[in-house]
């Protein structure tokens, strides 16, 4: 009896399934990377207006308002923060939903567009306390180092801090959007248009 020849062998379907839907993510998650980067410009081109028109990086820290009841602050680098990613996420959204996630299945702009919002502000209010802890000398992750000065954009503290907390939230919203708002938002969209369907056709 021949044995078979493993250069001939065929793949079990799952086995091709399953490696098509690892070079789909891998195609997806470049391509969310890029639209990032693209937003990431987004992001810092609207640090960089605010700033400037607020008399420079030297007066990033400058006090917006207390908060009641406690010792702190509301700074203007937070508010460039706030900005910056509503901007950027408006940004993203659009190109992710158009070019990233394409698919014919889309739901309405609004369904789509309110989850991708909820999850980027989670992980905004998360990055808040992150730039926050960059730009904060009595912070353990201060950027301390004698490089991070406000005399020179390259070298300013404000601007690397906010490059940083970008880069750190990013994966965590490629995940939850890919699984939430442009997979799961839009199969239940499309099983309620196939209910309505069924419905007319009965």
């Amino acid at each position: 009896m021949s044995t078979p020849d493993p250069s001939t062998a065929v793949s079990p379907p799952l086995a091709l399934t399953t490696g098509a839907r690892a070079v789909r993510a891998l195609r997806q998650f470049v391509k969310f990377g890029l639209v990032g980067g693209a937003g990431v410009g987004v992001n810092m081109a609207v640090a960089v207006v605010m700033n400037k028109a607020n008399g420079g990086t030297a007066n990033a820290q400058d006090v917006l308002f207390a908060i009641p009841g406690t010792d702190f602050n509301v700074r203007f680098t937070s508010l460039v923060w706030i900005v910056g990613f509503l901007v950027a996420n408006l940004f993203n959204f659009q190109l992710n939903r158009s070019w990233t996630f394409r698919s014919a299945n889309r739901a309405p702009w609004l369904q789509e567009f309110g989850p991708f919002l909820l999850v980027g502000s989670v992980a905004a209010f998360v990055g808040l306390f992150l730039k926050v802890a960059l730009t904060n000398p009595t912070s353990p992750i201060y950027l301390a180092s004698d490089w991070f000065h406000e005399d020179a954009g390259l070298h300013s503290r404000e601007y690397w801090a906010q490059l940083i907390t970008i880069v750190v939230t990013m994966p965590v919203n490629f995940l939850v959007n890919k699984l939430w708002t442009f997979r799961h938002v839009r199969n239940r969209h499309l099983a309620r248009v196939e209910e309505i369907e069924r419905t007319k056709a009965a």
